[in-house]
């Protein structure tokens, strides 16, 4: 006979697929991405950089499956722009400079697509998992009885799941920056040195895209209207940066496989903003 309490934290049967979907989608992304540096015809400084930043997804997917076990609130978006950001940062390192993409990377890219899909589907279409993904951060809480470290809803007012997803795509500006700044610096030591101030401002204009975000969703989250239009002109500056250095120091083939993963973040930030406009806009 289950008891009060075992009954209580026994999960869904959608978590533990979902965990086990993680999993899987987190092992195929370092799969993927080993199969494409094998078939690679240049294995350069660039490449080297885009596979480890890559790769790096799969602990997201790792992360991502504490926030399902844990029930947070954040899952669904964290999911959702991880998903769309791995299949852009994969997919642009299938497709080679010249001819056709190997026959292996393109049926990994076709799984690991396959398996993002199903994962997003899946937050966002299961409703056992919508029952369960309603838990908050714990915090440091100080009370009566002392000092406790324990789950409590935030002070400010409800934020809805587009405003979220709008926060966590906006949070992806800086290091999708950052990595074809990094990628340019190659540049440097192949004796290209007038490249070097813009370099340099470009990994500036990333980091500080970091603090403006980190500014804006701050007061997005509080209802602060100002704010969303606040995100806007960011997000307008951050691609207004972005992409002419992509264009002039990569070429258009760092443009496609650099600009676009920042692109789809944009549109996710910019379409999450007007539907929680939308959401909240008493009139009609």
């Amino acid at each position: 006979m289950r008891t009060a309490a075992e009954t209580q934290v026994r999960r869904p049967s959608a978590v533990r697929v979902l965990t086990i979907l993680l999993a899987t989608t987190a092992a195929a992304t370092v799969v993927v991405e080993v199969l494409n540096w094998w078939y690679a015809p240049e294995q350069g400084f660039g490449l080297a950089v885009r596979t480890g930043w890559a790769m790096l997804r799969s602990f997201g997917f790792l992360l991502l499956i504490g926030h399902v076990r844990r029930g947070r609130t954040v899952a669904r978006p964290f999911g959702l722009i991880l998903a769309v950001t791995t299949i852009f940062a994969v997919g642009r390192l299938i497709v080679p400079r010249q001819g056709v993409p190997p026959l292996p990377g393109l049926l990994g890219f076709a799984v690991l697509t396959a398996l993002c899909v199903a994962v997003v589907w899946l937050l966002y279409r299961s409703s056992a998992l919508a029952g369960h993904l309603v838990r908050h951060r714990p915090r440091l809480v100080i009370d009566r009885a002392g000092l406790s470290w324990r789950e409590t809803p935030p002070r400010r007012p409800e934020a809805s799941a587009w405003l979220l997803t709008s926060r966590v795509a906006a949070f992806t500006y800086s290091p999708l920056m950052l990595v074809p700044a990094l990628v340019a610096g190659g540049s440097i030591l192949d004796g290209r040195l007038t490249a070097v101030p813009a370099v340099l401002i470009w990994f500036g204009a990333g980091i500080a895209a970091s603090y403006a975000v980190l500014f804006c969703t701050a007061f997005l989250m509080r209802g602060k209207d100002w704010a969303r239009g606040l995100l806007v002109v960011v997000t307008v500056a951050v691609l207004a940066v972005d992409l002419p250095l992509c264009w002039w120091l990569l070429g258009v083939d760092g443009l496609v496989r650099d600009g676009a993963p920042l692109l789809a973040a944009a549109a996710l930030t910019l379409y999450g903003l007007r539907r929680a406009a939308r959401t909240t806009d008493p009139t009609p």
